[in-house]
């Protein structure tokens, strides 16, 4: 999936990886006289590391000329990378194996981690020492498993020790789509990992090839097979493989000519017990701390399930107490959820049609996720009503009975709060509390009788602060029985409030917490200078019907040109005596005011949040300004 920068660069490094990997493989087979396992070997971490597999390849073990790798790999340094390689191509290959059997499954952090470790080991262990060394090394299997236990155990648990925080780190941090082996980043997360793993794990191999420990680079010739069965001559020695340090040690590299016995491979070490009890000791802690440290800024209980591939935004905090179900909440609209995009020409709050059946007004609102366009070059990722951001109005008269038929087609659970109306208990839309929520496909009816008029709206009440946050509000406008009792005014506006936040392409809820802090705000679907322009004459009245959508922030509305007149609050009308004027009122989350206001004056008057950041377009001012604004053009 490429939703974000960091995929495209993966899909580089990938295609570097696979061009790396079949070059190592080719010359390998064609050139390089060395074992098929350690041909193997430089393969495999070649595809897992890349560019950097094929850099050690060609600087460490690559005859540079026919009848030179003898030479060419004897420096202890080079050795150390043959080892290193043997180790990282048998452990890595078992870690990853296990991390995508573990991540299939749905186990927690910790516990994979362990699982990990444990197939890593087993495979290194089991499969790349013992099995493929055997015909190199001679004697029985469990001989071999006998002899390799001791350096492969300490040798994994550096490579584990480098691996286990990276892969926990990256995997848990702010793009939770490296816990999914289906995603790229899942891949390169492991690439890193298998890197910091080579790189901790070298130092001591070079030690344990020093000390006749561990294999290193090895050559063999296709002569030497033919002459297997006979004594090795001195030139036959030379040729067969480089394992430990011996003779040469004190001139500081390896002796890569140590010589096969007949009863089996017997390599000889003067690795004292003390030191070999030390490395351990030491690869043991390296283990613990890489294993058991992140578990200190991260929640390890969770899994891929958990996250289910989520994107947190920047700047969240997230702590080992983080629970899934707020990174969930936090998380940025998946766009391939996208099922419709719309344009700068398209328009909320549109009036909803309705049918009418034995006397009751049938209505049909149906979520989904939709690419809304707020400016000219900026889209958010959104939740809307039947396409539209706002969700289209609902306009009924007192005394109406009516009927909302909700069919969700979002990605998760909703359900629909009619906000401010008295209704039955079971028609109110709080999930769990008044009816179950409406799941993924689901459809609910909502049925009652409006016995109240003014302007109200509608809501999710299942996870409101991430399902609002994206879109998911409209106007509720109730006309009075006696249309007498309705506050006249020459033009009806509505003005319906919300923030958001897009980072890197992608839309996130805005919350009044770290990392959920909106940079975009919007008036009816649409950031100014995109906001429409609302066109009056000198004389004539304008009510506008505030309605508070906004999801967490409290928005100090504004009217240039003089004070308008309060008429009504939270949908009920104010009587004569308790109007009064204003010029700026505040418009908290859910509440609603009706004003009227009077163009005495001509030009171009703006209605807009008293706060100047909620006035600009990701901190930057358009045309003069920008979100909460809107022109009356009075003529």
């Amino acid at each position: 999936m490429f939703i974000q920068p960091i995929d495209y660069f993966l899909a580089v490094w990938f295609a570097l990886a696979a061009a790396s990997t079949l070059y190592v493989g080719f010359d390998q087979y064609r050139n390089n006289p060395e074992p098929l396992v350690m041909k193997w070997g430089f393969i495999l971490v070649t595809l897992y590391m890349g560019p950097l597999g094929l850099l050690l390849y060609v600087l460490a073990d690559k005859e540079p000329r026919p009848g030179e790798h003898e030479d060419f790999t004897r420096p202890l340094w080079k050795q150390g990378v043959g080892s290193t390689i043997h180790c990282v191509a048998g452990d890595a290959t078992g870690i990853i194996l296990a991390a995508v059997i573990t991540a299939t499954l749905g186990l927690p952090m910790w516990l994979d981690l362990i699982v990990e470790y444990l197939a890593g080991f087993a495979f290194g262990l089991f499969i790349f020492q013992s099995l493929f060394m055997k015909s190199m090394m001679g004697g029985t299997y469990w001989e071999n498993v006998r002899k390799s236990f001791l350096p492969e155990f300490i040798s994994m648990n550096f490579m584990m020790a480098g691996m286990a925080p990276v892969m926990s780190f990256l995997m848990m941090g702010r793009d939770m789509r490296a816990m999914e082996p289906t995603e790229l980043l899942f891949w390169g997360v492991m690439s890193i990992g298998v890197i910091a793993g080579f790189t901790l794990a070298y130092p001591a191999n070079v030690w344990l090839v020093a000390r006749g420990l561990k294999h290193g680079l090895m050559t063999q010739r296709p002569q030497a097979a033919e002459m297997s069965s006979r004594e090795p001559t001195a030139q036959q020695q030379h040729a067969t493989h480089h394992a430990r340090a011996g003779d040469d040690r004190r001139q500081g590299h390896a002796n890569t000519s140590h010589k096969p016995k007949r009863s089996g491979h017997q390599m000889e070490t003067d690795a004292t017990t003390p030191q070999i009890a030390a490395l351990g000791m030491v690869s043991v802690l390296a283990l613990a701390i890489g294993m058991a440290a992140p578990a200190n800024w991260l929640n390890l209980t969770l899994s891929a399930r958990d996250v289910g591939g989520a994107i947190m935004p920047q700047g969240m905090i997230m702590g080992r107490d983080t629970p899934a179900e707020a990174m969930r909440d936090m998380a940025a609209t998946d766009p391939h959820r996208v099922t419709a995009s719309y344009g700068l020409a398209a328009k909320g709050d549109q009036e909803l049609p309705f049918r009418l059946e034995n006397g009751v007004k049938v209505f049909d609102l149906r979520p989904s996720v939709v690419r809304w366009q707020i400016l000219p070059n900026v889209a958010v990722d959104a939740y809307a009503y039947n396409g539209q951001i706002p969700g289209p109005r609902i306009h009924i008269r007192q005394g109406d009975k009516v009927r909302i038929d909700v069919t969700n087609d979002l990605p998760e659970e909703t359900t629909v709060h009619w906000h401010g109306m008295i209704l039955p208990n079971q028609m109110d839309g709080p999930a769990e509390i008044t009816q179950p929520p409406i799941e993924p496909g689901q459809s609910y009816s909502y049925e009652f009788t409006a016995t109240q008029h003014g302007t109200y709206f509608y809501h999710p009440h299942a996870k409101p602060d991430r399902t609002q946050a994206l879109g998911l509000y409209g106007a509720l406008i109730i006309d009075p029985a006696n249309p007498a009792d309705e506050v006249q005014a020459d033009h009806d506006y509505v003005i319906e409030l919300q923030e958001w936040l897009v980072r890197d392409g992608l839309t996130y809820p805005s919350m009044p917490m770290e990392g959920g802090m909106p940079n975009f705000f919007t008036i009816n679907g649409k950031a100014y200078p995109a906001t429409d322009a609302i066109p009056m004459k000198v004389g004539e009245t304008l009510k506008v019907r505030f309605i508070g959508t906004n999801n967490g922030f409290v928005h100090p509305m504004h009217i240039h040109g003089g004070p308008f007149e309060v008429v009504a609050r939270d949908g009920e009308t104010l009587p004569p005596s308790a109007r009064f004027l204003a010029d700026t009122i505040n418009v908290g989350p859910g509440q609603r005011y009706d004003v009227v206001w009077k163009a005495r004056r001509p030009g171009k008057w703006l209605i807009h949040c008293h706060i100047p950041h909620h006035t600009t377009n990701n901190n930057v001012e358009e045309k003069g300004g920008g979100g909460l604004m809107v022109v009356i053009d009075v003529g």
